[in-house]
């Protein structure tokens, strides 16, 4: 995998907003600034992350200014994520939504519904692309949109031209994505079962996908559907499934059985629109995991993937298995955006003030993952390509209960550790890699610690936009 530089990791912000556009320089400077700071201490509030009153005062005029939108805001991060992806011949964008709910901020103006009419919860939608190398590193976002649904949207949905539709989302994220792919690369699309959308089959016609279908479409095979269709195709074989605890299911492993079969798939028949009747057919692989004995009590693991990448052998449907589980990165990235960076928490009062914030602590979320996964992929790198000269040296001081710094710099699995058990991790043998929600608790934790050991040395290093994180 290709490493930052150590300026990249000095001055991260920056770097990854270098081509902002807001016409205004000291616009910029200051976007920089928040940017470091929320990083620094992502689940502060603004008010405790910029530290001092002018910092806050300057923060909260920055999210009111008229000048600034979150489309400017994530362009640069845009333009930075494509270029990382330059450098790999196969990434996998991933599509997903999540909501932001800001039910408990009554006095924020602008907001829409994010549930059932009963439930009355009211904030945003949002739709990213995140993109992931083939090695598991998340590259970045290269597509991200957030709006206030209607009160009546999904009802009158059916009735809308499919263009107006909510779930053009899909289409619209994937068309962004196949602009904005560089020359040479790969890029498989994909997607969970709220994307079983025919008209997306279609737009992917030359974008390799592999989308976990929610419906039983008809094919245009002898067995008509393809439920059928895969409940007839031979067992091409088996394999073991390291199955996360979810809820109060515990850990556990999963023996999954594996069919696959090729089909057409037909347009589907829509009474209220005449749209799908000039739609083509689609040609689909079409792959079936199922666990026929799961442990009792316990919903058996099932997933019918779609996609228009060839399977022919057991070995390529494994393949294509192994490209839907990458999914899990995006709602990994989501948890650290709502867990990590506390964005549901903020209490900016309108809806433009929450769009621009929300576009940078989503930057900031895509940098927390990333520095989360390059130690599993880089552990033995020097950790100065995640940390600063001070940070390290305070988090090694603080760790280790002495003075005496070691003769080389850490490497990067080592640093992680320590932010790690900063954050409550043990450490044990038993207790594997730490996760997202130990690191960014010991992040924050870090950078009071690095503030204070920069004081008490013979030349204090006064934290500045370019060394701060």
């Amino acid at each position: 995998m290709s490493l930052p530089s150590d300026e990249w990791v000095g001055s991260w912000s920056r770097q990854e907003f270098a081509g902002l556009d807001l016409k205004d320089t000291r616009l910029t400077e200051r976007l920089v600034s928040i940017a470091d700071a929320l990083s620094a201490q992502p689940m502060a509030p603004i008010s405790a992350a910029c530290q001092d009153w002018a910092a806050v005062k300057a923060a909260y005029r920055f999210f009111d200014n008229e000048k600034v939108s979150a489309e400017k805001i994530l362009a640069p991060h845009f333009e930075q994520t494509v270029e990382r992806m330059r450098s790999h011949k196969r990434v996998f964008a991933i599509q997903d939504t999540t909501y932001l709910d800001y039910t408990d901020h009554p006095s924020t103006q602008g907001l829409g519904p994010i549930s059932t009419k009963s439930q009355k919860r009211r904030g945003f939608v949002k739709h990213t692309t995140l993109v992931v190398s083939a090695s598991g590193v998340p590259l970045g976002c290269l597509t991200d949109q957030v709006w206030v649904r209607e009160a009546s949207a999904k009802k009158a949905s059916k009735a809308k031209p499919f263009q107006e539709r909510e779930s053009y989302k899909w289409i619209e994220a994937l068309s962004e994505t196949q602009t904005r792919t560089p020359e040479g690369v790969e890029v498989i699309t994909i997607c969970d079962r709220e994307a079983d959308i025919y008209e997306l089959f279609v737009e992917a016609k030359q974008t390799p996908f592999v989308i976990r279908a929610s419906q039983n479409r008809r094919s245009e095979d002898t067995y008509g559907t393809l439920k059928t269709l895969v409940s007839h195709a031979p067992l091409a074989g088996e394999f073991t499934l390291e199955v996360s605890a979810r809820g109060d299911q515990p850990e556990r492993q999963a023996d999954l059985q594996v069919h696959f079969a090729h089909t057409y798939l037909h347009p589907p028949y829509r009474r209220q629109s005449k749209e799908a009747e000039n739609l083509p057919r689609v040609e689909v692989y079409v792959v079936w995991v199922v666990e026929r004995h799961p442990p009792d009590g316990i919903p058996p693991l099932q997933w019918l993937l779609l996609t228009n990448v060839a399977v022919s052998t057991f070995a390529e449907a494994l393949r294509r298995i192994h490209w839907y589980t990458q999914r899990w990165h995006i709602e990994v990235y989501f948890k650290v955006l709502k867990s990590g960076t506390k964005v549901e928490q903020t209490r900016l009062e309108t809806k433009d003030r929450l769009l621009r914030y929300i576009a940078l602590v989503s930057v900031i979320a895509w940098r927390l993952y990333w520095i989360t996964l390059f130690n599993r992929h880089a552990p033995t790198t020097a950790c100065t390509h995640i940390l600063t000269e001070n940070e390290w040296k305070a988090l090694y001081t603080a760790t280790h209960k002495t003075r005496t710094l070691p003769t080389e710099t850490p490497t990067v699995g080592e640093a992680t550790v320590w932010i790690a058990k900063l954050g409550g991790f043990l450490g044990r043998k038993s207790d594997g890699m730490p996760g997202v929600t130990v690191l960014w608790r010991g992040w924050q934790r870090l950078t009071d610690i690095s503030n204070t050991f920069a004081l008490f040395q013979d030349t204090p290093e006064k934290p500045t936009p370019e060394t701060q994180h």
